[in-house]
């Protein structure tokens, strides 16, 4: 699978747009991106992985982009 993002960087900080609704950022330590899930109390919920690990990290973030497209064309 082929994935082509835009990577913003400054400040200590690169953001990565992947897809809609799927932007990872890292600080070098580590990589987070929001989950689509909300806690009770409205706050958006992210994972997160140790930058230490790019390959699992890229695992586990290609299966949200994955996530992503399916429900983008409607496939469950």
């Amino acid at each position: 699978m082929e994935i082509s993002a835009d990577v913003h960087e400054g400040r200590g900080l690169a953001l990565v747009s992947v897809w809609t609704g799927l932007v990872v950022w890292t600080d070098g330590f580590w990589y987070r991106w929001w989950t689509g899930r909300r806690s009770r109390m409205g706050r958006w919920l992210y994972a997160h992985h140790s930058a230490f690990e790019p390959e699992r990290a890229a695992r586990r973030i290609a299966a949200r982009y994955a996530e992503l497209r399916r429900v983008a064309v409607g496939v469950s």
